[in-house]
């Protein structure tokens, strides 16, 4: 078998034998601690009797198992435990016990109340390491306030970049809860890696605002870098009216000419080579500069061509291009089926499904077999018998 040849899945991927007890729910947490499992992690989803509140978004059978559900819950259990109930509450405790990871989406305070914050379950365990994702860092004056994608769009800057110099709108996907929750996965796995070294639990917070602002400052900061500012905050690039999917003759292409080679092949190709030698195009910062002129020249240059001849164009010249996809065209898209992305598994309840598999591969350890998202407390009646038992035999936690 070669590098370049992913190994079978029941490899079991890099994180097998990590337990996480998923605490987590709607989209920030569920997405981060599905990486885990796919990353090879035993993740433990507890859920309240009512489940996950995002079993029924487009869940049109009634049955708890809507599209984004199922998608942001590959390779679960599920086991439904009331915390408010004292017994349910000793069960998780003891999952707690002989976990490695748990993991909420509590605001702060209400995990405190719950018994679910790491001054509390460190006492169970001293090796856990507790993971909490919420809206804003809990020694702010926010910090107590509660928060969705929308909200961070709006307060980290992230909806006013959108237009350039439009009214804002936000980015019609959950971004923040995404980015925050691949931020998290990255944490869990760098505190386990310190835990390898010390032997030691830690409480890890990722709150949602500061995240954003960090992941939009990277470019957007601009003069505001320097204290004071020695200029203005965004990036020219970004903010350009013209930045925009281009119209061919018969349809739309994302283009991106970046460097001055780039830029030097495409005013051949298209038949200005003077532009090269212009100073405000040839070099990066002079093209920062006068970006909408450029872009608007690049606009009117490819609306002349078909979407093929565009392709091509750009293609030759080493250029980066692509035609613009729909979601519905992504599943006919010939790079996706050659890497088989969206392999077909029977569901035993809902038959055929078709769901993206992890984008990672590791070249030794593997991935987790990959399993379908759980029916509520599809695994509750074994995990509380065996909970219950191990209480019955003395293993009460601390």
């Amino acid at each position: 078998m070669t590098s370049a040849t992913p190994p079978p899945d029941s490899a079991g991927g890099p994180l097998a034998g990590v337990t996480v007890v998923d605490l987590t729910s709607t989209f920030m947490g569920p997405f981060s601690t599905m990486v885990l499992a796919q990353f090879g992690a035993r993740v433990i989803k507890v859920e309240p009797p009512s489940g996950d509140i995002v079993r029924g978004v487009g869940d049109r059978d009634g049955d708890g198992l809507g599209p984004v559900f199922l998608n942001a819950n590959i390779g679960k259990e599920s086991v439904v435990l009331d915390l408010r109930d004292p017994q349910d509450y000793r069960r998780l405790l003891l999952l707690v016990e002989e976990a490695d990871v748990v993991a909420h989406n509590r605001p702060p305070g209400s995990d405190e109340r719950l018994g679910i914050d790491h001054a509390t379950l460190r006492r169970v365990n001293p090796g856990v390491i507790v993971c909490s994702m919420h809206g804003y860092g809990s020694d702010g004056p926010y910090g107590p306030q509660t928060a969705y994608d929308d909200v961070i769009q709006a307060v980290s800057g992230l909806a006013a970049t959108q237009t350039g110099r439009g009214d804002p709108q936000f980015v019609r996907s959950p971004v923040s809860d995404k980015v925050t929750g691949l931020l998290a996965t990255s944490a869990i796995c760098a505190a386990l890696v310190e835990r390898a070294r010390s032997g030691r639990g830690q409480a890890v917070e990722v709150p949602m605002f500061e995240t954003m602002v960090q992941f939009l400052l990277v470019e957007q900061q601009g003069g505001y870098v320097f204290d004071p500012p020695r200029g203005e905050a965004g990036y020219p690039r970004t903010d350009s009216p013209f930045r925009r999917p281009y119209r061919t003759r018969d349809g739309l292409v994302g283009v991106l000419p970046y460097t001055d080679a780039h830029w030097r092949a495409l005013f051949e190709a298209l038949a200005a080579p003077e532009r090269a030698a212009d100073p405000r195009f040839a070099t990066i910062s002079g093209r920062s500069r006068h970006i909408d002129e450029l872009y608007e020249w690049l606009d009117g240059r490819l609306a002349t061509l078909t979407t093929d001849e565009a392709l091509d164009v750009c293609r030759r010249a080493q250029v980066p291009i692509a035609p613009v996809n729909g979601v519905a065209d992504l599943f006919d898209d010939p790079h996706l089926d050659a890497v088989d992305f969206f392999p077909r598994r029977e569901h035993p309840r809902l038959g055929t499904v078709r769901q993206a598999r992890s984008p990672v591969r590791f070249s030794r350890s593997g991935s987790a077999a990959a399993t379908h998202a759980p029916e509520l407390d599809s695994h509750g009646p074994g995990v509380r018998a065996d909970l219950d038992r191990r209480a019955h035999e003395g293993g009460r936690p601390r």
